[in-house]
């Protein structure tokens, strides 16, 4: 038996989220999903397990799904936990990735923007006649991005 889901967002926590939604709208071309977000109270302590919990933040639309696709949730909590180093291969979520036409082209403005890049721009061979050019990059805040270009 499966559940009938429909994928709507990610959330990602954020020391600084309007830092954050600055940076995936100009890099990326997101689009904020009003309205911002200021939650507290009962219920989010008790949804959240965070005693005091408040969340500020915003949905952005990621490109390329028209006005229904799904959104990134950036938030910021009034109270942050110890993250851990954030590595490629570190267990749990990863990376989000953005397919574009010029990877080295996306690189520079992402590094424009605050970003850095991680490791270098490869090509990589999928199956016998396809190849994928691919990176990763950190976002200012260290999240991991893949900038890749589609199967050819």
């Amino acid at each position: 038996m499966t559940i009938s889901a429909v994928y709507t967002h990610t959330n990602l926590i954020a020391r600084d989220w309007r830092r954050l939604v600055n940076f995936y709208t100009l890099a990326f071309g997101c689009e904020i999903v009003p309205p911002e977000r200021d939650l507290q109270g009962e219920a989010l302590e008790k949804g959240t397990g965070v005693p005091h919990a408040h969340i500020t933040g915003a949905h952005l639309r990621l490109p390329g799904h028209g006005n229904n696709g799904p959104t990134i949730e950036i938030f910021s909590y009034n109270l942050l936990s110890d993250e851990g180093l954030k590595r490629v291969n570190r267990p749990g979520w990863s990376h989000i990735a953005f397919r574009v036409e010029d990877v080295q082209a996306a690189v520079e403005i992402v590094k424009s923007l605050g970003g850095t890049l991680i490791g270098e721009v490869v090509t990589t061979r999928v199956g016998t006649d396809k190849s994928i050019t691919w990176c990763y990059m950190a976002d200012p805040e260290g999240n991991i991005v893949e900038l890749q270009t589609a199967i050819r």
